[in-house]
């Protein structure tokens, strides 16, 4: 294991692994124990008790942050001509198709979200290997096969995220900024956390949120209280 550095070891020392915190504290301290010289991103990671594998235990959603992530978002539109200025207007970073497919057979993926219409996915498919292990295939659950291109445009850069349950049973998601307040980090967490309790799925028996930790990059993980939610 790496050794850790004072601030390191001053930070685990502010955690107590045997104490859950209400969101509200985790949220505060989780800002005191970020030590990296950057603007961190802060994660939540909440462990369910579903079993992934199977279709009816899949927990899968898309809910908008009310404070955003902080991260500026960087938004492909894969777009028919008709709908390019739309795109654009709405703050598309890079908005066209058959250039952008060619980048993308080539290896290119430098964007965070892809958006495209239903008319255009067929040209997609081939580009699933690529894609797809990236998270970067649009998909119409999420929002991101649409014909409202400029709707889905402004509200992935406004802060809608999507989400899954993990093989491991864990949902895992960038939520805020450390030089977010703690009460914006508590209130999308919050907001994450309301989304995935409405999508239990019926399959699901015994606990379903089975424990949530919040933290920071490089920060140790804080066990948020379950009934705190």
């Amino acid at each position: 294991m790496a050794k850790l550095t004072k601030k390191q070891k001053e930070a685990y020392g502010k955690v107590d692994k045997s104490q859950s915190y209400s969101l509200k504290d985790a949220s505060a301290l989780v800002k005191e124990i970020t030590s990296v010289n950057f603007d961190a991103s802060i994660d939540l990671a909440v462990r369910l008790g579903v079993d992934p594998r199977k279709a009816n235990q899949m927990v899968r959603g898309v809910v908008t942050l009310p404070h955003g992530t902080g991260k500026d978002v960087k938004v492909l539109a894969l777009v028919t001509p008709d709908k390019e200025a739309e795109a654009k207007e709405a703050g598309a970073d890079y908005v066209g198709l058959d250039e952008y497919l060619q980048k993308i057979k080539g290896g290119w993926t430098d964007v965070d979200v892809i958006i495209t219409m239903p008319s255009v996915m067929g040209k997609l498919g081939p580009l699933g290997r690529i894609l797809g292990p990236r998270g970067l295939m649009p998909n119409p659950k999420t929002g991101t096969v649409t014909m409202d291109v400029a709707k889905a445009v402004k509200e992935v850069k406004a802060g809608k995220i999507d989400f899954k349950v993990e093989k491991s049973g864990i949902v895992h998601a960038a939520i805020a900024k450390a030089s977010f307040d703690a009460d914006k980090i508590a209130e999308n967490a919050d907001e994450l956390l309301q989304t995935i309790l409405k999508l239990k799925p019926t399959a699901s028996k015994g606990t379903y949120i089975k424990s949530i930790y919040l933290s920071s990059t490089m920060s140790p993980g804080i066990n948020v209280d379950i009934k705190s939610v």
